[in-house]
C-alpha cells in the first residue's frame, strides 16, 4: 500500500518535489495572511475586556500553535529516521528545527508584550509559559546537537533522540491550563463544538493559522532542499544542478 513513498526516499525526487510544492505554499501564505491580517485588525470587533489589545491573538496564537506543531512533525520525523534508517527524515528534522525556534520565540515575546497589560508583568513562571520557554531550549538544543558533529548520520541519529526525548513536552504545554492553577487562559479555537471566541473573531484567526501553516511550509521545504543539497553535494546530479545553474 505504502510503495508510492518508497521513490521519495531519494534524495533528488524528495529536492524535485518539494521545489514544485514551495510556490503553492508561498502563495497560500500571502493570500491567507493579508486577508487574515487585514481581518483581524481592522474589521473584527474590540474585546469588551481587553479593549484593542486582544489583536495580537492573530500572531500569538498561530504561533503558539505552530511552536508545537513543528515540534510535533520533528518527532516522527526523527520517529522515521531513527526506526527505518532513512537519512532524509534526519534532513526534515535539522530543517524543521531552526523554524520552529522562530516561531517559539515568536509566541513568547507576543505572550511577554500581551501579559504587560493584562498580568501586569512582562513574565511570570506559569506553567504555559514556562513549559513554552522550555521548548525554545529544546529546539536550541536539537540545533546545536545536529550542528556539534561534523558526521551528520551521527548528527542526525543524536538530533533525532533528543527531539523524541522532548516530545514529552508537548502534552506539557497543551494540558498544563488544565493540570495546574495558571494565569494563562484555557482553550479557545480548540473546543470545537463551542468555541470560546466569537466567530467574528475566530474566523480571521482560524485564517491566520493556515497562512503560519503554509508559511511553515514553504521554510521548512526551502531549508530541506538546503539540507539535501549539502548533504548529497558529492553526488552526479547535484554537480550536474550547479553546472546547469551557472
Amino acid at each position: 500500500m505504502w510503495k508510492w513513498l518508497h521513490p521519495y526516499a531519494k534524495a533528488q525526487t524528495s529536492y524535485e518535489l518539494a521545489g514544485k510544492l514551495v510556490p503553492w505554499f508561498v502563495a497560500v501564505c500571502s493570500i491567507s495572511f493579508v486577508v487574515g491580517l487585514v481581518w483581524g485588525l481592522a474589521f473584527a470587533p474590540a474585546d469588551y475586556q481587553q479593549g484593542d489589545s486582544f489583536r495580537i491573538i492573530y500572531i500569538h496564537v498561530p504561533s503558539a500553535i505552530m511552536s508545537m506543531g513543528a515540534y510535533t512533525s520533528m518527532a516522527i520525523a526523527a520517529f522515521i529516521g531513527l526506526v527505518w534508517q532513512i537519512r532524509l527524515a534526519d534532513m526534515a528534522v535539522a530543517a524543521m528545527a531552526p523554524v520552529g525556534a522562530v516561531f517559539t520565540f515568536i509566541a513568547l515575546f507576543t505572550g511577554a508584550a500581551w501579559g504587560k497589560p493584562m498580568w501586569g508583568a512582562w513574565w511570570v513562571w506559569d506553567a504555559r509559559l514556562t513549559s513554552e520557554l522550555i521548548l525554545l531550549f529544546l529546539y536550541l538544543g536539537v540545533i546545536a546537537l545536529y550542528n556539534a558533529f561534523s558526521d551528520k548520520v551521527l548528527a542526525g541519529r543524536a538530533a533525532g533522540i533528543l527531539t523524541l526525548v522532548g516530545v514529552v513536552n508537548i502534552p506539557i504545554i497543551h494540558y498544563s491550563v488544565e493540570w495546574w492553577n495558571t494565569l494563562h487562559q484555557g482553550a479557545t479555537i480548540t473546543k470545537f463544538a463551542k468555541p470560546s471566541i466569537d466567530s467574528s473573531m475566530l474566523w480571521p484567526l482560524l485564517i491566520m493559522l493556515l497562512a503560519f501553516k503554509a508559511f511553515f511550509g514553504a521554510l521548512m521545504l526551502m531549508r530541506f532542499r538546503n539540507e539535501i543539497l549539502q548533504r548529497e553535494c558529492h553526488r552526479p546530479w547535484v554537480k550536474a544542478l550547479v553546472m546547469q545553474e551557472k
